[in-house]
């Protein structure tokens, strides 16, 4: 079982999410750098793909954005041994949908994952049922397939809960990505069920967008997804959105220590 307590350490987990390739690879890498200097504890890296459905409007465009740059599995690969010149063991988690794993080839490209420390991945796209097609090749290359439990997984959280590894992705709201003005569900409640099936983090995502969601979060939780409003920021900052990315990460990370 991989286990994700050794990157939180006892603290609460931020985990920021970018679109590799939005605007440019190269920005991709300098992003990286800035989320790892503000103190997060892992970094989701999107594989753009052109039919994201768990993704709202925000993450869809800066998909849209980063394939019409040319970006490619090749160049994301490429980026990321860059990056591990400089940081060779900061946790970072690919999250991507089915197709593009499946057509790089399993094998290939948790192999791949291996080389370059990558020590998880989220497919919101694949179905529990179908895990294990995955699993049994990412668990080769000690790669974590990283559970979601939504709202509506109900009578699903034990089973879920009992085979999750890496972290447990609680997904916050019903529908796709994006900030929210609110958040409604027991997610205290949800966070309790889960723990009672696992010791793993379990680390909120969809909807948190400023320090005071993230803090209330974590308040119940081990850790802040945080995808679209850095999205956001990117694309409203484009080449420019460093010092952006850092403040905005820098107080996430103070907002829930």
């Amino acid at each position: 079982m991989i286990n994700f307590n050794k990157y939180v350490k006892g603290k609460k987990a931020f985990i920021p999410f970018v679109t590799a390739g939005d605007p440019s690879l190269d920005k991709t890498e300098e992003f990286l750098y800035e989320l790892v200097k503000a103190g997060s504890s892992i970094i989701e890296i999107g594989i753009p793909f052109s039919d994201p459905i768990a993704e709202g409007n925000t993450i869809m465009e800066a998909d849209i954005r980063a394939l019409s740059a040319g970006t490619k599995m090749s160049g994301i690969f490429d980026m990321v041994a860059k990056f591990r010149l400089n940081e060779p063991d900061f946790p970072l988690v690919f999250m991507t949908y089915l197709n593009p794993v499946f057509a790089y080839g399993y094998d290939k490209f948790f192999k791949k994952c291996k080389e370059l420390n990558i020590v998880g991945i989220i497919i919101p796209d694949m179905p529990y049922e179908e895990k294990e097609e995955v699993r049994s090749v990412a668990s080769k290359y000690d790669v974590a397939v990283i559970s979601l439990i939504a709202p509506t997984s109900n009578q699903r959280i034990e089973m879920i809960a009992k085979e999750a590894e890496g972290f447990v992705y609680l997904v916050s709201s019903l529908g796709v990505t994006g900030v929210r003005d609110k958040i409604t569900t027991d997610i205290d409640g949800m966070a309790k069920e889960i723990k009672k099936y696992t010791d793993i983090p379990v680390c909120v995502g969809f909807g948190i967008k400023n320090p005071e969601t993230a803090k209330k979060m974590t308040n119940v939780a081990d850790g802040a997804i945080i995808g679209s409003a850095i999205v956001n920021i990117i694309k409203e900052h484009k080449e420019d959105s460093n010092k952006y990315i850092y403040d905005f990460a820098k107080s996430i990370v103070e907002s829930i220590k």
